[in-house]
């Protein structure tokens, strides 16, 4: 009963913070997405300018249906932006943009945590869709080789979520760094985009928090049944 206790302790703390997370990116995006930087540049004119700076260009950039859908995808070399980032001249849609337009920065470079987490992608989409029921079918019916099998493949999906901390973190630091370095931010419009890109970041960590959580749980409920065998 107590171990029942903490496996729902746990995870439901991980979940709280999840939600916690996405509230304060969301609430943070819409309060900076009324303040105009001093420069007038959207989002799509940030990017471009970056990703020429970098020599990038080869890597387009284009609008995406949604409210915070932005993201870079390696595999066409096109930063896409939500409409909302895309034609906005904020302080948000700056961050953002140059936030994506890291990640193009980073895989020109041969970023290696960039580099892993892509080649983590499968194993992830496998070990998050399958591992956890696996686990819990191989427990349920005492099928040691199934829950054991099932945390194996979760595993590949919570290394998944924890390279990306790193490939954030570097993300957004190299989006305030080429902002400064282009002169497009000025003294005062730095630290709103810090804050911008540090909710953003929670939410990252939230989401790896959460597959840790979960893969604890599994871990424990495991050798709890051992413990009983």
């Amino acid at each position: 009963m107590l171990m029942d206790m903490y496996y729902i302790i746990l995870v439901l703390s991980a979940f709280i913070f999840s939600l916690f997370a996405q509230f304060k990116v969301t609430s943070i995006f819409r309060k900076y997405s009324d303040m105009p930087n001093n420069r007038y540049m959207t989002g799509a004119q940030a990017s471009r300018m970056l990703l020429d700076r970098h020599g990038l260009y080869d890597v387009g950039v284009e609008p995406v249906p949604g409210e915070l859908t932005d993201h870079y995808d390696p595999r066409t070399k096109t930063v896409r932006l939500s409409e909302s980032v895309y034609y906005s001249t904020s302080l948000a849609a700056l961050g953002v943009a140059a936030h994506e337009t890291g990640h193009a920065v980073q895989h020109a470079a041969g970023y290696m945590p960039l580099v892993l987490r892509s080649s983590l992608v499968p194993v992830a989409n496998i070990g998050s869709a399958v591992g956890p029921y696996l686990a819990m079918f191989g427990l349920m019916l005492n099928m040691p080789y199934l829950l054991q099998l099932g945390i194996i493949l979760f595993i590949g999906a919570v290394a998944f979520y924890l390279i990306t901390l790193p490939v954030e973190f570097n993300a957004s630091k190299r989006a305030i760094q080429m902002l400064k370095g282009e002169y497009v931010l000025n003294y005062a419009e730095v630290q709103p985009v810090k804050i911008v890109l540090g909710a953003a970041a929670m939410t990252y960590v939230a989401s790896a928090a959460v597959a840790m959580a979960n893969l604890i749980r599994l871990v424990l409920l495991a050798g709890s049944r051992d413990e009983e065998a």
